[in-house]
């Protein structure tokens, strides 16, 4: 599972299938309908959030935007358009490692995004997260 910190806009369309799915089944640990991937290390920043559900609702209508614009037909009912905002933090170390791995990810699975990326010096988070200076995230499992 890799709920990523980086903007939807940035994914291939098998990522943001991929993105989409890998979510709500984060929703369903969040909202206690599964007893898979509870523990999951992606998930602890959402857990660790004032409002957990408000968060994951927040990402997926992100996804739900960037997948409409691109002429997907994801169902809009199974996330709550009901949230208030929510920021989470995200270090700028992860978004740099993030921003590779996803470069290293299209270069094999989709090298016309890829070629897209290449330039790109700064990645923008998913507007849930908030850019700090930091290090790598702990939970995060490195290759």
């Amino acid at each position: 599972m890799r709920i990523w910190s980086l903007h939807p806009k940035y994914l291939d369309s098998k990522g943001l299938v991929a993105l989409w799915r890998e979510t709500l089944l984060a929703k369903h640990v969040l909202e206690g309908k599964t007893k898979g991937y509870r523990n999951h290390p992606q998930l602890v920043r959402f857990q660790d959030s004032p409002k957990p559900l408000h968060a994951i609702n927040l990402y997926l209508s992100i996804v739900f935007n960037e997948a409409q614009q691109r002429g997907f037909h994801f169902d809009p009912s199974k996330f709550t358009k009901k949230f208030s905002h929510v920021v989470i933090p995200v270090t700028d170390e992860q978004v740099a490692y993030e921003a590779e791995h996803l470069r290293n990810k299209l270069q094999k699975r989709d090298v016309r995004k890829w070629e897209e990326l290449k330039s790109v010096k700064t990645f923008e988070p998913h507007p849930l997260f908030s850019i700090v200076t930091g290090v790598r995230e702990k939970w995060e499992k490195v290759s």
